[in-house]
C-alpha cells in the first residue's frame, strides 16, 4: 500500500504525519442497502476510504446493481456519484484503482438487489507524537554509534621470503 502527496490530497506532506491502513469491506442488498463509513470524532485524526473494488456476490440475480458513493466535493457540498453498473452476464466486477473519499462517505445500493461486496482501504492520518519521532531518532543515532564503534581494518602485511 502506498500513498503519495498530490495537489488534490488534504493531507500535507510533513515529516511528522503518521499514516496508518486497515482492511476495508461491506456487503450491500435489498435488506441493508446502505453503509455509511465515518471516522472517529477526534480531532487530530482524517479518516479516508480509499475504494478498491467493486463486486457482486454469490446469488446475484440477473439484474443491474447500481452502487452510488455520497460525500462531499471540493467545494464542501454533498454530492453523490454512481461508480458501478454491475451484471452477472457482463460486468460482475469493477476495479476502482485507489479510488479515495474523506470521510463521511455513504455507498449505497441505487438499484438492484446485490449482494455487492465493495472493498478498499482505510486510511488514518495522524500528527505523529513526539515520543514518535524521538524513538525513530534514537535509532538512527544508536545506528551511526555502532558504525562509529567499529574499528577501521587495515591491510595485511606481506611476509618477506627469506
Amino acid at each position: 500500500m502506498s500513498f503519495s502527496y498530490d495537489e488534490s490530497s488534504e493531507i500535507p506532506p510533513t515529516g511528522n504525519t503518521k499514516l496508518e491502513s486497515f482492511l476495508f469491506s461491506c456487503e450491500l442488498s435489498s435488506k441493508v442497502p446502505f453503509y455509511i463509513f465515518q471516522g472517529d470524532e477526534e480531532e487530530d485524526l482524517e479518516h479516508f476510504l480509499e475504494l478498491r473494488t467493486v463486486c457482486l456476490g454469490e446469488g446475484a440475480k440477473e439484474e443491474s446493481n447500481v452502487v452510488e458513493v455520497t460525500a462531499m466535493n471540493h467545494l464542501g457540498k454533498t454530492t453523490s456519484v454512481p461508480i458501478a453498473n454491475l451484471h452477472v452476464k457482463c460486468l460482475p466486477m469493477v476495479s476502482l484503482g485507489e479510488f479515495e473519499l474523506k470521510a463521511p462517505v455513504t455507498i449505497r445500493l441505487k438499484a438492484g438487489t446485490g449482494p455487492v461486496s465493495v472493498s478498499g482501504v482505510h486510511l488514518i492520518a495522524s500528527q505523529a507524537e513526539d515520543s514518535d519521532l524521538s524513538e525513530e531518532e534514537e535509532e538512527e543515532d544508536d545506528d551511526e554509534a555502532e558504525e562509529e564503534e567499529l574499528p577501521s581494518v587495515k591491510p595485511a602485511k606481506k611476509k618477506k621470503n627469506q
